[in-house]
């Protein structure tokens, strides 16, 4: 018997986890892939704009450069966010520094949040796929001993061999869970290595355009 005699003699159950863990996987594998080229791209772009923000003339000149290499969009809007319009609401309420802060704040937020999409998926399906695998498990070797017992005679030949293929079901969602959790841990890393780069960047900034507001 094969997993798909397994799923097809297993009842409903196990062709719904069966189901499951293929779905799962497809999402994580989706996942991984399109964050191992985003977080690729992001790690050498906020690196060159910044290096190009600090080396132009103005402010203006620094978000044309930006523009050029930013292309996942994770330093333009901490600029942007800087050109404040003057209001007459909360918003606009306390000195130019506490301002920036709250505008960098909710622009770091933001960028953050495009950083850590998919990043909530790798860890459910890492911490649930196993078990969903052994659920599989169980029901199939209940399954196949209901079936066996129902036969009459029970010999090791007849037991180890449905007992042996229910046991895919647990190998099958450790395979869904461990690449899931292998990328996880290594987004993180990498994550929180571009985060600790904006959110100084984002300081440096607030630095920058208080003091010339003051000087102003």
């Amino acid at each position: 018997m094969n997993f798909y005699g397994l799923m097809t003699q297993g009842g409903a159950v196990s062709q719904i986890v069966a189901i499951l863990l293929l779905t799962m996987s497809v999402a994580s594998w989706v996942v991984i892939l399109w964050k191992a080229w985003l977080l690729h791209r992001a790690t050498g772009d906020v690196a060159r704009s910044t290096a190009a923000f600090w080396q132009s003339a103005s402010v203006d000149e620094a978000s044309v450069k930006v523009a050029a290499f930013d292309r996942e969009r994770l330093v333009l809007p901490l600029i942007a966010a800087t050109d404040m319009k003057a209001g007459q609401t909360l918003a606009s309420a306390g000195d130019r520094s506490q301002q920036l802060t709250r505008v960098l704040r909710d622009a770091l937020h933001a960028v953050l949040n495009k950083l850590q999409f998919g990043q909530v998926l790798l860890a459910t399906v890492g911490s649930t796929a196993p078990f969903v695998g052994l659920l599989g498990t169980v029901w199939g070797i209940y399954h196949a001993l209901i079936g066996i017992a129902g036969a009459g005679q029970i010999t090791i030949d007849k037991v180890s061999g449905p007992v042996g293929e229910a046991l895919i079901m647990t190998a099958a969602g450790l395979a869904v869970a461990i690449p899931a959790v292998l990328a996880y841990n290594i987004f993180g890393r990498t994550i929180g290595r571009i985060e600790a780069d904006l959110e100084g960047f984002a300081r440096d900034l607030r630095e920058l355009f208080s003091h010339q507001r003051q000087n102003g």
